[in-house]
C-alpha cells in the first residue's frame, strides 16, 4: 500500500471485512512479499494500492509469484486504471481487486531491469511531470496540463536515435520520445497502444517550431498524434534509443535520470526497453 489517496480508505481493513485473510506491507518493501512466500506464506493474489508509480512494484512480485494483481488506483493521475477501465471510486476498486473474478493478461514493460506498466518518455514529458510536481497536491490531474505547458515554453529538443527490433525510426533532434506498453500518461494523454500484444510501441515527435507543439499537445489528449507528419511511431519486441547524457526520463510519473550504456567522453549511449508478454494478470471485473 502506498501513501496519499490510500489514506482515506484502510484498504486491509475492508478487505479483511469481505472476509479476506489479509497480510499488508508498504509498497517500498514489495520485495517482502515474496519473501514471506518463500518463508510459507500463501498468497491467492496482490493487492496494490497506489499511483500509478508503485503498480510496477506490485506487479513484478505477481509475476513473480504468479498470482492476479487487484488495483486500487490511488495517485494524482491514476492512467493506468483510466486506461484499464479500472474503478476510480477507492471503496468500489478495492472490493474489486479483492473479489473479481475476471481477469487479463497484460504486458511488463522493461527497462534496464526496472519494470513500468504506462510509458517511458524522454524530452517534454519529464519536463512536464517536474513542472507538474509541487502543483499536483493543489490543483490533482489539472497539474499535469499546467506542466505540460511550462515544459512546451522552456524545453528544447535533443538529439536522439531510435531502432525499433533492429530497424531505425528516426535520427535527429526530437522534442520527445516515448515507448509505451498501455500507452497512457499525463494524466490522460495516449499513444496508441495494446497493454497485450507483447509488443511496445514508439511514438517519436521531431523537433521543429514551438508553436506546432499546441497541435501535438491535442493529437496526444484526443488520440491519432501518430498520424501528424513529423510524427514518427512504430513497433516492436525491442527498443534502442541512442541520446547523450544528461537527459531525463519519465517512467509511468516518476521522472529518474537516463541510465545509458556506451558513453564515450560525452558521445551517445544507449537506452534499452523490451517486455515480457502477458506477464501480469490483472483483475478487472
Amino acid at each position: 500500500e502506498d501513501s496519499g489517496a490510500a489514506g482515506e480508505l484502510d484498504i486491509g481493513e475492508l478487505l479483511a471485512g469481505d472476509g479476506h485473510d489479509v497480510e499488508q506491507f508498504d509498497i517500498g518493501s514489495a520485495e517482502r512479499v515474496a519473501q514471506a512466500a518463500g518463508e510459507g506464506t500463501e498468497f491467492d493474489r496482490i493487492v496494490v494500492a497506489g499511483g500509478d508509480g508503485s503498480l510496477a512494484l506490485a506487479a513484478e512480485q505477481a509475476e513473480r509469484l504468479r498470482v492476479p494483481l487487484g488495483v486500487v488506483a490511488a495517485g494524482t493521475a491514476n492512467d493506468f486504471a483510466r486506461r484499464m477501465g479500472l474503478p476510480d471510486d477507492l471503496e468500489e476498486a478495492a472490493r474489486l481487486a479483492g473479489s473479481g473474478d475476471r481477469t487479463r493478461r497484460i504486458d511488463i514493460a522493461d527497462l534496464g531491469g526496472r519494470s513500468f506498466l504506462n510509458v517511458a518518455s524522454l524530452g517534454l514529458a519529464p519536463a512536464a511531470a517536474e513542472a507538474a510536481h509541487e502543483l499536483k497536491a493543489r490543483l490533482g490531474p489539472l497539474a499535469y496540463a499546467i506542466g505540460a505547458v511550462r515544459a512546451g515554453a522552456t524545453a528544447e529538443p535533443f538529439p536522439a536515435r531510435v531502432v525499433c527490433d533492429g530497424s531505425e525510426v528516426f535520427d535527429g533532434e526530437a522534442w520527445q520520445i516515448t515507448v509505451g506498453s498501455t500507452g497512457a500518461f499525463g494524466g490522460g494523454s495516449q499513444i496508441d497502444a495494446d497493454a497485450d500484444d507483447g509488443m511496445l510501441d514508439v511514438v517519436v515527435i521531431e523537433g521543429g517550431p514551438r508553436a506546432a507543439l499546441a497541435r501535438r499537445a491535442y493529437g496526444l489528449r484526443r488520440g491519432g498524434v501518430e498520424e501528424q507528419a513529423g510524427v514518427h511511431d512504430s513497433r516492436g519486441a525491442a527498443v534502442e534509443v541512442e541520446c547523450g547524457p544528461g537527459e531525463a526520463l519519465n517512467i509511468d510519473g516518476e521522472v529518474c535520470e537516463v541510465t545509458s550504456v556506451g558513453h564515450d567522453g560525452g558521445e551517445r549511449g544507449s537506452i534499452r526497453f523490451g517486455v515480457r508478454p502477458q506477464a501480469l494478470e490483472l483483475v478487472i471485473g
